[in-house]
């Protein structure tokens, strides 16, 4: 989950790391650290907290090199302080370390390595990979790419590792789960873990796949395997430009995010609808009509896009769904089967939990397809299948533009397999066609200056709330869940999500006149039912905030705050719902002054179990 940045070229080597840990500041923010290759050594500066800290001692005694690596730090093991920072160094500081990742037998390493007459000075299980490779140096008379070679043979877990030493003018990088990407320039090269660090000097990219090690050099680089074979990687050019993942003039990146969501929407199903023909177009090899049954697998806000996916898939193309935690999945034994289909959904495709998951599917031989955002990523090296939700970079922790977009997705999906299957009449197939056309239209609109203001004054009223309570049904109760997921993971209030028939076999026990209570009650064939649900919070004093489709006045006069929404097909609903909770959450965490874009304790991409 941390940051890296590598930087070998005639740049001032600190100026290239602290602009692009800024734009990774997301992936980690306990603390953060660079390390410059000097005339004669190499100097390392690291600080605890935000990066600001480190970047503003920086700017007081600035770093001279043109070589250099860097780090922004979430914490797995040892606490985030300066000691625990990375990167970290041998004794003598002569080589130097970053790592993203956990060495799970760092222990006994450790332990045999004080043995030896090694000194440590942190906490981390990543200082032991300094001395490690440190001792396999001496070993190979001074290469160090062979060193880190030898060094990655001993330890078992997931990194992203990247090295430099002082008596070589090179950065070698070595990956297994947890990503890196090199950025080609001329006569300069770069290396980050997320490829917004590089955009503002290069577009041309090389993603490193898992077991792959590269050596990095001024002119160029050289990719091997983990045996020291020589690999052949692709250098791709990517389309994003540098602005893309910057705020555009919002105050938040998640708020530019939830403001992207019709032109990320757009690029998620536009061109994939065919009218003349009521087809949808996915580019998907796999044969729709051979499989019995489909799990789909995530973690957190795409498991709850999964949720969405199970109705929609269901309903349309009639095959049994079964949607997975993906951090449970591989523990449970699974029954998997050839006539499988494991789909994975993921908007960084480096989500640990979920890259395990997909695994054991293919292991038990089910088909997999994915659901994902990030090109190149290791998801897609693994699966046979992939449905890119194009919504380009997400920046904020809470994911928001990513949700939409991978609901849409499952929407085609679901279109498409209903379709292939005759499940699906050509009618209903226009009609739902249609609706998906309509999408990027009614989120536009559901992000009206005016509805905004009304969400905003409502969110204000209610944000000192201690708990809230998130009520859905059908299609939209999994947009409860994700209501309540964003609520508790920006603003810390505690809040919890459930179908809404469920309240009365548990959480009705909860309300009071002090719980907030938002139901999601738009136009759908449960709403009568839903509306019961709402009679059954008044009548014990909870606070009734209704989400509504427009123009419905009748069930508005049974609540105490009314949030609209521009009507749609109710299978489309959740994605048009789901922004006016994404807005209630968000000015809820700024009314407290909640840092958004960096909520405590999460990170973007969870590549660690």
């Amino acid at each position: 989950m941390c940051g890296i940045v590598g930087y070998i070229g005639g740049r001032s080597a600190q100026d290239v790391l602290i602009s692009g840990l800024a734009k990774l500041e997301y992936r980690g923010y306990d603390s953060a650290g660079v390390a410059i290759m000097g005339a004669e050594q190499i100097e390392v500066r690291k600080k605890a907290g935000k990066l600001a800290n480190l970047a503003g001692e920086l700017e007081i005694t600035p770093l001279p090199g043109t070589l250099g690596i860097g780090h922004t730090r979430w914490a797995t093991h040892g606490l985030p302080n300066d000691t625990n920072a990375h990167p970290h160094a041998t004794e003598d500081g002569r080589l130097v370390i970053i790592h993203n990742g956990i060495i799970e037998n760092y222990l006994p390493l450790k332990e045999a390595l004080m043995e030896r007459g090694h000194v440590f000075k942190s906490q981390t299980d990543s200082e032991v990979l300094a001395h490690l490779i440190e001792e396999k140096y001496e070993l190979t008379a001074g290469n160090l790419a062979e060193a880190v070679r030898l060094a990655l043979g001993d330890v078992r877990g997931a990194y992203g590792i990247v090295v430099t030493h002082v008596d070589h003018r090179e950065i070698v990088a070595a990956r297994t789960v947890s990503p890196l990407v090199m950025g080609v320039g001329e006569g300069e090269m770069f290396l980050a873990s997320d490829v917004p660090a590089l955009l503002p000097y290069t577009r041309q990219m090389v993603f490193l796949h898992d077991g792959d090690m590269v050596v990095l050099h001024d002119d160029g680089f050289t990719v091997m395997d983990l045996q020291g074979n020589a690999l052949h990687r692709d250098i791709d050019h990517i389309d994003w430009d540098a602005e893309a993942a910057e705020k555009g003039g919002y105050d938040t990146y998640m708020l530019k995010e939830i403001f992207e969501q019709p032109s990320a929407l757009t690029n998620t199903l536009i061109g994939r609808l065919n009218d003349s023909t009521g087809e949808v177009n996915l580019d998907i090899d796999l044969d729709p009509k051979s499989f019995k049954r489909i799990s789909i697998i995530a973690c957190g806000t795409a498991y709850y896009a999964g949720l969405v996916g199970e109705y929609m898939i269901e309903q349309l193309a009639r095959i049994p769904v079964e949607v997975d935690v993906a951090s449970e999945y591989r523990y449970r034994s699974p029954l998997v089967s050839e006539d499988t289909l494991a789909i994975v959904v993921s908007q960084s495709g480096e989500t640990i939990d979920t890259l395990e998951a997909l695994r054991e599917a293919k292991k038990y031989g089910a088909k997999t397809l994915g659901v994902i955002n990030a090109k190149g990523s290791s998801m897609t090296r693994e699966l046979d299948d992939t449905l890119y939700i194009h919504a380009g970079p997400e920046i904020g922790v809470a994911s928001t533009k990513a949700y939409t977009s991978m609901a849409s997705a499952f929407l085609l999906l679901a279109l498409w397999l209903g379709r292939a299957r005759g499940t699906l009449s050509e009618q209903q197939g226009a009609e739902l066609l249609h609706a998906a056309r309509e999408l990027p239209r009614l989120v536009e609109e559901a992000l009206s200056p005016e509805r905004v203001a009304r969400i905003k004054e409502v969110a204000e009223k209610y944000a000192h709330s201690r708990d809230y309570l998130f009520l859905g049904r059908g299609v939209n109760a999994p947009t409860a869940l994700e209501g309540a997921l964003k609520l508790k993971e920006i603003s810390y209030i505690h809040a919890e999500g459930y179908a809404a028939g469920e309240m009365k076999h548990g959480p009705i026990a909860l309300i009071d006149a002090n719980l907030p209570v938002v139901v999601v009650a738009t136009e759908s064939f449960l709403l009568e039912k839903t509306i019961s649900n709402v009679q059954e919070v008044r009548a014990r004093s909870g606070k009734v905030i209704a989400l509504l489709s427009d123009g419905d006045t009748e069930n508005a006069q049974h609540a105490d705050d009314v949030l609209y929404v521009p009507r749609s097909h109710e299978m489309v609903s959740p994605i048009v719902n789901v922004v006016a909770l994404q807005l209630l959450s968000y000015f809820t965490a700024t009314a407290l002054g909640k840092d958004v874009d960096k909520p405590r304790n999460l990170a973007k991409s969870v590549t660690v179990e």
